[in-house]
């Protein structure tokens, strides 16, 4: 489990494909002294679990053909940015909101306006997700904690203070990107919940 809110800016630095998976090797400035195999981390908000520490700055993972086809990582190459945070622990504050690390699915940046020194994001969404994503609520965006602004069918819009734009990837994000999105996980258990009612 996760809580959205960023704790370093890594890069890839080694990238293999192979036919039914993919390895890749992350940079991170993180301190890894306590970490061990098997420890989740949130790659741009997908939870991938430590296989190997190849380097004292890196961290390899194994992203398998369900991964690959829900997230951006498909496209992946040595170099790239990405957000970076380990797994919530007990007794840590939750200053985001719960982020599971199970990426939904992809969206792309449809629209980027400046308002003074905050920046305007505006995605669309496939219907499938878009019905999920509310005025007000939360949403991880490669793996960055959001409020919700506005809805208007399959797109939504998020306000990025000075501090996330500095600190996350999501700085770097240009009209027609692709990111990683995870919806509020409790809209997906109400929905599920009302296919039993009365029964």
């Amino acid at each position: 489990m996760f809580t959205g809110i960023i704790q370093d800016v890594g890069r890839i630095a080694v990238v293999r494909r192979e036919p039914q998976q993919m390895h890749i090797e992350v940079q991170t400035s993180l301190q890894m002294q306590g970490w061990q195999l098997g420890d989740s981390v949130a790659v741009n908000g997908c939870c991938l679990t430590v296989t190997a520490f190849p380097a004292t700055d890196r961290f390899a993972a194994t992203l398998s053909p369900e991964t690959l086809a829900l997230t951006c990582f498909s496209s992946a190459a040595v170099g790239d940015a990405v957000n970076l945070e380990p797994a919530l622990r007990m007794g840590d504050a939750l200053g985001g909101h719960m982020v599971s690390g199970h990426v939904d699915g992809m969206g792309h940046l449809c629209r980027l306006t400046e308002v003074g020194e905050h920046r305007v994001l505006e995605f669309e969404l496939p219907v499938s997700l878009a019905r999920y994503v509310v005025v007000k609520g939360s949403v991880a965006v490669h793996g960055v904690s959001l409020t919700v602004n506005a809805v208007d069918e399959c797109r939504f819009s998020v306000n990025l203070i000075p501090h996330t734009l500095a600190h996350t990837s999501l700085g770097q994000l240009v009209e027609g990107d692709a990111v990683n999105i995870e919806t509020d996980m409790y809209g997906r258990y109400v929905e599920r919940l009302s296919q039993f009612a009365g029964r």
